[in-house]
């Protein structure tokens, strides 16, 4: 049994061992590297490697199909047959499930099922690394210190089914965030890159841009809450529209719950919810974005089932030309909604014909503006009409005819990523961004900068 060690057969085995009527299993491999700094100076680096196996045992009754799922890590051959009689006892404790559909079928194996894990390791910063060495000795000769981390893993999925199916993702994902402080701490600029190998991040250019902004929060000025014309950079767009998209469930619209829902029944799909020809969309196969091409569900919930283990994705547009085209259904909810099988894809793109640059669109501004840095601490405030509300952090700039004077102070702010979308007058050029507040769990996004007319600054906030 103790040979029994690579991934391939140990999905195998698991489904030898399972009784049940229906078997689901997922083998996640996971190997990180990471580089932390503080001060201009390295502080510490490592590498780690994991197993995570998934069982989905699957029992049919004569009231409907139930399911038990069980996850552990560090999984062996011995932990093998426990784990699937957990899950086995789990299905038959469990009532009949809602979201029980019959096994995927009918997708080609994946010609590397069998081969070896993708990994990552130290080597992954080659030529990063003495990059960042450079831009330390940059920031030091330039009065500023440089905080934060860089961060590498790659992901192989293997799933496996008893109906047939053998199915393998590698899942490369890399985040960076560098922060730039003052030596006394009074002011602080934040840049982010996500990554799929750090052959196209650029520590020198993040410094630069950086130091810039460290300029411009020179001179303060204080502002009081209210509405303001604002640049929303990609980062920021691409936190309220994930939040956005992670609320657009289509069960919860057709039944009244969500800023999806029609008034007086079903939902909004087929409206007009932007001026700008905006198309929101995930694709799994986005250069520079790709994600699984299938359904890789560990669990059941609002907007994934286990049922669906397996099941191809494609293009799929949530937005198309401002108006609004699909909301996310598994082929459970698709069947009690009447809407077509439209699965989360775990990438997601706007797209607005826009060619300009942040810095285009601020030499562009006449008036006044806000430009921000990014956002935090997002929380939704109410899901009819999503409602969310948050904290600038990291820098928000006054811009006076196209030019920026200074750095105000951070703001709470109270806004629906859906209203801003019916309110924003340009949208600049896509791009690969890192979500700040939600790049832990969702990193592969591409978004222009918004210019929003008048964007609610409810209150001041006094955090940096």
């Amino acid at each position: 049994m103790s040979r029994v060690t690579k991934p391939y057969e140990i999905v195998e085995r698991a489904l030898e061992l399972s009784t049940a009527d229906g078997c689901v299993v997922i083998a996640d491999e996971t190997s990180s590297a990471n580089l932390r700094w503080a001060g201009n100076a390295l502080t510490t680096n490592g590498v780690t490697r994991g197993r995570t196996l998934t069982v989905v045992a699957t029992v049919d009754g004569s009231k409907g199909s139930a399911s038990g799922v069980v996850s552990r890590s560090a999984v062996t051959a011995d932990d093998l047959e426990p784990l699937v009689r957990a899950a086995e006892a789990a299905a038959r404790a469990a009532g009949p499930a809602e979201d029980a559909q019959p096994p995927v079928t009918g997708v080609p194996v994946s010609a590397d099922f069998t081969d070896a894990p993708a990994e990552t390791g130290p080597d992954v910063f080659a030529d990063f690394a003495p990059a960042l060495g450079e831009a330390f000795a940059r920031a030091r000769a330039g009065g500023r210190e440089l905080y934060g981390f860089a961060h590498h893993e790659m992901s192989s999925t293997y799933l496996g089914t008893s109906a047939g199916l053998r199915l393998r993702h590698d899942q490369p994902n890399g985040t960076l965030e560098l922060n730039a402080k003052s030596p006394d701490r009074s002011r602080s600029a934040w840049a982010g890159r996500a990554t799929r190998d750090f052959e196209d991040v650029d520590p020198a250019a993040m410094d630069a841009e950086l130091a810039r902004r460290l300029g411009w929060a020179e001179r303060r000025i204080e502002l009081p809450a209210g509405r303001y014309q604002t640049l929303l950079p990609p980062t920021a767009v691409a936190d309220l529209l994930i939040y956005q998209l992670w609320s657009s469930t289509a069960r919860d619209a057709a039944e009244g719950r969500t800023v999806f829902s029609r008034p007086g029944g079903g939902t909004r799909l087929g409206e007009t919810l932007s001026p700008l020809p905006l198309t929101l969309r995930s694709d799994p196969h986005a250069p520079g974005l790709e994600s699984a091409p299938f359904v890789i569900a560990h669990s059941s919930g609002d907007g994934a089932s286990v049922f669906d283990n397996g099941l191809p994705l494609e293009s799929t547009d949530w937005i198309g030309d401002g108006r609004l085209e699909r909301l996310t259904t598994t082929r459970h909810t698709a069947a009690l909604t009447g809407l077509p099988v439209a699965p989360a894809i775990d990438n997601l793109l706007l797209e607005g014909g826009g060619e300009r640059t942040l810095d285009e669109m601020v030499a562009a501004t006449t008036g006044r503006a806000l430009l921000l840095t990014c956002l935090w601490y997002i929380r939704e405030v109410d899901p009819a009409t999503l409602l969310l509300t948050g904290l600038t952090r990291d820098g928000v700039y006054l811009v006076e005819d196209g030019e920026v004077v200074g750095e105000v102070n951070n703001f709470r702010f109270n806004e629906s990523p859906v209203d801003l979308l019916s309110r924003a007058s340009e949208a600049g050029r896509t791009e690969r961004t890192l979500p700040r507040e939600w790049g832990d769990w969702f990193t592969r996004a591409a978004m222009p900068a918004l210019r929003v007319p008048d964007f609610n600054m409810s209150s001041v906030s006094r955090g940096v």
